[in-house]
């Protein structure tokens, strides 16, 4: 799996664009059928998003859920309920997390590592372990 953390991500960080505390910014996850982005990205694309039409999917994607940050160690890390496409029929080999409350600011690039796909059913992205080795978003 080759996950992409945007450049502009980095120095957004430093300067506190990004709020991943409970009750800070809002953090959308979009679906794509191939990827749009490289690490010069800056902002959600809507390029090869998985199709809205007959599948359930809104565009745009969905809210994530119970953000929270938290350190072990010396790592501190951002984690996300796993989140549900609920009764889709779909075709996803990446996501993209973005902050839907600073410009739609790209802040990483799942890939899935081929195509995963829900035929009238549920398409879950599970994160991994909110901890300091594989939290989604970690800072060590």
């Amino acid at each position: 799996m080759a996950n992409i953390i945007p450049t502009a991500f980095k120095t957004e960080l430093l300067s506190g664009t990004h709020n991943f505390a409970n009750g800070g910014n809002s953090f959308k996850i979009a679906l794509y059928t191939s990827n749009p982005y490289d690490a010069t990205s800056t902002a959600y694309a809507t390029t090869n998003e998985v199709s809205s039409t007959n599948t359930s999917y809104t565009a745009g994607g969905q809210t994530l859920d119970s953000q929270a940050v938290a350190a072990t160690s010396t790592t501190g890390h951002a984690t996300f309920a796993n989140e549900t496409f609920s009764s889709v029929t779909l075709t996803a080999a990446f996501a993209a997390i973005y902050n839907d409350t600073n410009s739609d600011k790209l802040c990483l690039v799942l890939d899935f590592g081929g195509n995963k796909t829900a035929t009238n059913g549920d398409f879950v992205v599970q994160f991994p372990t909110p901890n300091a080795t594989d939290a989604i978003i970690r800072i060590a």
